[in-house]
């Protein structure tokens, strides 16, 4: 997920731990990969009867759409690629300094 990514940059950040990718990188690809998955299933990309969504809540309803585009699975794939595109400088910046 990404709360506890918020814990660990603000760590990273007060101790400045150049190295907070190796803690961050698998809670990123991981909240990428949920992200893409969940983005698949709402698009209709994969069925929704071979999803673990339960009867109460599925996982193709849309309960937040806006400009006719944006929906919270799109802007949770968003805000993790940014995290990772983020991450990533971050790695080669600090990579070019040593």
């Amino acid at each position: 997920g990404i709360y506890p990514l918020v814990a660990i940059f603000a760590v990273g950040i007060l101790t400045r731990d150049t190295k907070v990718g190796r803690y961050a990188w698998p809670l990123v690809l991981f909240g990428l990969g949920m992200a893409l998955y969940h983005n698949l299933v709402y698009y209709h990309l994969i069925p929704e009867s071979i999803t673990p969504c339960t009867e109460g809540t599925p996982c193709t309803s849309r309960q937040l759409e806006w400009f006719g585009i944006l929906t919270i699975p799109l802007l949770s794939l968003a805000s993790f690629l940014g995290i990772g595109i983020c991450l990533h400088r971050f790695w080669c910046l600090t990579q070019r300094v040593k």
